[in-house]
This record gives C-alpha cells, sequence and structure tokens, in this order.
C-alpha cells in the first residue's frame, strides 16, 4: 500500500535528482523500492555500457523492441528516472533513457567536457553500439533539450524528430528574473544542504506534488554530495549557446515539438519565440499553470501531445 500511496509523487521528485547513494536507512531502503516499483510498471530494465573514454553510461531501457526508438535526456540535476512515469504513457516506442555523465549512477569525472556537443556524442557512441544511432527520435527538458539540440546538428541525417522541453541553450531569449544576479555561490539551482533542496523542488514546479520530507531528505543527499562537480557543470552549459547550431535543425527541417510551461522560472517562456525564429517548422506547446518539467507535472497531458505529434509525423 506504501509504494502505491507515494510511488507517484516520489517520481515526480527525480526531476530534480536521482537516486541516492547514502548509507542504508529505513528512508533510504523506502525510496529505493518506491523508484524500483515504478520502474517495474513502466517496464524499464537498468543497464550500463562503457564509453571508449572507459567512463559507464548507465541508462534505462524498455522492452518495447518492435517500436521505434526515441532517446530522452534529462535535465540539469537530474537522472534517468525523470521520465519513469512518462515511460509508461510511451511504452509503444523503444525508449532509451541514460544517465548522462555526471548524472545518476553514470560516472562523474571532474576534469570532463560537459557541454552539448560532448555529451551528444557520448549518446551517439552508446547508440551506434545498440545499433540504435540510425533515424532516431530524441527529446530532452532542459540541459537535455539543449544536449538534443546539439545531436540533431551533428547527426541530423539520422535524426527522425526532435522534441523539446523547456529547453536550455537558446540564450539569447535573457535570463528569467528569477535567476537575475545568480552566481555559483548563491544560486537556487544548486544545493548546500537539505533546506536549498527543499526551496530548489517549489522553485523549478509550480504546483510541485506533495512528498513526506523523509524522502525529500534523501533525494538531497545526492545533490548535497555533488555541489561542486554540479557547480562545475552549470558554468559550462550557460555559456553553451546552442542557437547557431540549432539551424542546421532549420536547413534539414526535422520535425520539432517545443514544449514550455508558462509558469518555468527556470528558462523564460519567451524563449519559445527564439526557438520559432530559428526553427520555423517547429510547432509549439504552451502548457498554463506548468512549471520547468512538463514531463513530471503534467504526465498524461504531455505524453498525449508527444504521441499527437508524433502521429502527424505519418501523414
Amino acid at each position: 500500500m506504501l509504494l502505491k500511496r507515494f510511488g507517484l509523487a516520489a517520481l515526480f521528485s527525480l526531476s530534480i535528482v536521482g537516486c541516492t547513494t547514502t548509507p542504508n536507512t529505513v528512508a533510504v531502503a523506502t525510496t529505493q523500492k518506491l523508484i524500483q516499483y515504478e520502474r517495474n510498471k513502466s517496464d524499464l530494465a537498468i543497464k550500463s555500457y562503457t564509453l571508449s573514454s572507459g567512463d559507464k553510461l548507465v541508462y534505462a531501457e524498455n522492452n518495447s523492441l518492435a517500436g521505434e526508438p526515441l532517446l530522452l535526456i534529462h535535465g540539469f540535476g537530474g537522472n534517468k528516472d525523470n521520465f519513469t512515469r512518462i515511460a509508461d504513457e510511451l511504452q509503444n516506442y523503444h525508449l532509451i533513457i541514460p544517465d548522462l555523465l555526471g548524472f545518476g549512477e553514470s560516472s562523474k569525472p571532474m576534469d570532463a567536457d560537459y557541454r552539448a556537443d560532448a555529451q551528444a556524442m557520448r549518446l551517439y557512441e552508446l547508440l551506434q553500439a545498440k545499433g540504435l544511432a540510425n533515424h532516431i527520435h530524441v527529446g530532452g527538458n532542459s540541459m537535455g533539450g539543449a544536449i538534443s539540440v546539439a545531436y540533431a546538428a551533428k547527426y541530423p541525417d539520422e535524426v527522425k524528430s526532435l522534441w523539446l522541453v523547456d529547453t536550455a541553450g537558446f540564450w539569447s531569449a535573457g535570463i528569467h528574473e528569477a535567476l537575475e544576479g545568480a552566481t555559483l555561490d548563491d544560486n537556487p539551482l544548486l544545493v548546500n544542504d537539505k533546506e536549498d533542496f527543499y526551496n530548489l523542488y517549489d522553485f523549478v514546479m509550480y504546483q510541485p506534488p506533495y512528498i513526506p520530507k523523509s524522502v525529500k531528505a534523501v533525494f538531497a543527499q545526492e545533490r548535497i554530495a555533488n555541489k561542486a562537480l554540479d557547480a562545475k557543470i552549470l558554468e559550462q552549459i550557460v555559456m553553451d549557446n546552442l542557437e547557431k547550431r540549432a539551424e542546421v535543425i532549420a536547413e534539414y527541417n526535422i520535425p520539432t515539438l517545443v514544449v514550455w510551461g508558462d509558469k518555468d522560472q527556470v528558462i523564460k517562456p519567451e524563449t519559445v519565440n527564439v526557438i520559432k525564429e530559428i526553427i520555423p517548422q517547429s510547432q509549439v506547446i504552451m502548457m498554463d499553470d506548468i512549471g520547468h518539467v512538463p514531463m513530471i507535472e503534467a504526465v498524461e497531458r504531455t505524453a498525449k501531445d508527444y504521441k499527437h505529434f508524433r502521429e502527424g509525423l505519418k501523414k
């Protein structure tokens, strides 16, 4: 009963962090069970691949091998479980959902390049190894959206469509007023303690679902432990403007769905205007009363919009 009662709420929080590796406690054990329950419900198995660099990428994959492959890329501070709930709504597709290098259960080298191109190349290596690099659909949230753009720009002949959810990398739209004046020493996206995490949870979602503080505290631990690496990654990605590379998406006329929460406090909703100007063929959906992570805050609605987009590609 506990799993059924709290499973949905616990997984919502995974838009912000991945599963923790703190020492065993009742709260940690319960949280891990919740995560595994939701993975099982979405038919996701956890696998790993060793890159040519020697670094490890951990990823989730469903068993819909007959479906068209869909690569889903999480945002800053997140991991593969960002998409665990919505994966249940997307089971007709062959889902590959990685922990990016630096996040979740994947390797976390301090000296790596974490910009969009470098992350895209790692994902391409993974997909090549799996025989899925050709004719791939790609989607991502926030930083994951920027990496999706970089992936499509590097491999345009192999990307069938893009799904950009509150995507980063289109910085000419300007900084959201909620982040004006933020620095690496004082930034709501970086977590120094549990209170920072509790505030972050409310900051990224307009209607944050309830989860007990005991569960939030478990999720907070990884973000606290990874603060130094998170700061380094954040410094790299905020300087990485994808707008020039996005022109390739327009040139190749890659079908693109842009989804945004109109209450996003992390990246300005007006960014959709910049994207539409650069990628004229893009379809834009602005979601009312949703924050930075629509696939967490409005699972069914976000999945329905995406499936409608995909059906339109068949016409």
